[in-house]
C-alpha cells in the first residue's frame, strides 16, 4: 500500500510499532508527538527508504490549534491523511484518592478530547475525498473499572465516540473502530519493571493466554482495521488483551470449585 497515515502519540512504545509497521507497508507516516526530538529519534534509527517516508511533526494533542497546524504542515509536506490512528494518551491519578481536579482535566483532555482534535484536523478532508479510516486507541480500561479512573473514563468514552463516528461518517466512506489494550511491554513500564521483575508474570494470571501484548501485537491489529482487508468493518471495540476482557479466570476458580 501507499498511503499517508497519520500516527499520534508517535515516539512511545506503541506509537514507534504503529509507525514501523505502516512504513514497512509502504505507507508514508506523519509521526506526531508532543516530545518532537522522539520522533526525530525515531527518524534516525530507520534505515532509507522507511526514513524518507517519514515526516516528523511536533505538537501537543490536547492543544487543538496546535494539532490542526501540525496536521496541515504534513499534509502540505507528504498529501492527505487517508488513515489517522489517535493513539496519544496517559494517565495520572492511579485512583479516585489519588485523583484531583487538576490531574482529572489532564487525563480528558489529553485521552478525550486530543483524540476528538485528532479526528477533527481529517475529518473535512476525509468526506470531501468520501474515503479513510480512523483507528481510535482505546484501552481495557474503557471497558472495565481496572484504575485510574479519569483515564478510564475517558477512553469508555472514546468508545462511544469511536460508534457515533462509524455512524455519522459510513456515508462518506470512512471507517472508524477502537483497539482496545490490555497491559502492554513499553519503555512506560520500565521504572515498575526494575522495582518489581516479576511483575509481568504476576500480571500474567490475570490472562487466560498467559502472557501480555506488545507493542507489535498492537499494531498489528490496527493495521489489519485500517486495510482494505476490514472494508466493512466500522464501529467495533476490538480488545486486544490476551483474553482478560472474556472473563476472570481465577474468579471463576473459585466460584466453581475446579480449576481450569
Amino acid at each position: 500500500m501507499s498511503r499517508v497515515v497519520l500516527v499520534t502519540g508517535a515516539s512511545g512504545g506503541i506509537g514507534r510499532a504503529l509507525c514501523k509497521r505502516f512504513l514497512e507497508a509502504g505507507d508514508t507516516v506523519l509521526a506526531l508527538d508532543r516530545a518532537g526530538e522522539g520522533v526525530q529519534q525515531l527518524a534516525a534509527e530507520l534505515s532509507d527508504p522507511l526514513a524518507a517516508r517519514l515526516e516528523p511533526l511536533a505538537a501537543d494533542v490536547s492543544d487543538q490549534a496546535a494539532v490542526t497546524a501540525a496536521v496541515a504542515r504534513g499534509v502540505a509536506a507528504r498529501g492527505p491523511v487517508e488513515v489517522a490512528v489517535a493513539n496519544a494518551g496517559g494517565a495520572l491519578g492511579t485512583t479516585l484518592a489519588h485523583t484531583d481536579a487538576a490531574s482529572w482535566r489532564r487525563d480528558i483532555d489529553l485521552n478525550l478530547n486530543g483524540t476528538y482534535y485528532t479526528v477533527e484536523a481529517v475529518r473535512a478532508s476525509m468526506i470531501e475525498r468520501r474515503r479513510g479510516a480512523l483507528v481510535l486507541i482505546g484501552s481495557v480500561n474503557g471497558l472495565s473499572a481496572l484504575g485510574h479512573p479519569a483515564y478510564s473514563a475517558a477512553k469508555a468514552g472514546l468508545v462511544s465516540y469511536t460508534k457515533a463516528l462509524a455512524m455519522e461518517l459510513g456515508p462518506h466512506g470512512i471507517r472508524a473502530n477502537i483497539v482496545c489494550p490490555g497491559t502492554v511491554k513499553t519503555p512506560a513500564w520500565r521504572a515498575r519493571v526494575e522495582q518489581h521483575p516479576k511483575i509481568f508474570e504476576e500480571l500474567s494470571k490475570w490472562y487466560p493466554l498467559g502472557d501480555v501484548a506488545t507493542p507489535e501485537d498492537i499494531a498489528d491489529a490496527v493495521q489489519f482495521l485500517a486495510s482494505p482487508q476490514a472494508r466493512v468493518i466500522t464501529g467495533v471495540a476490538l480488545p486486544v488483551d490476551a483474553g482478560l476482557m472474556a472473563g476472570n479466570r481465577m474468579m471463576a476458580n473459585e466460584l466453581t470449585l475446579d480449576p481450569f
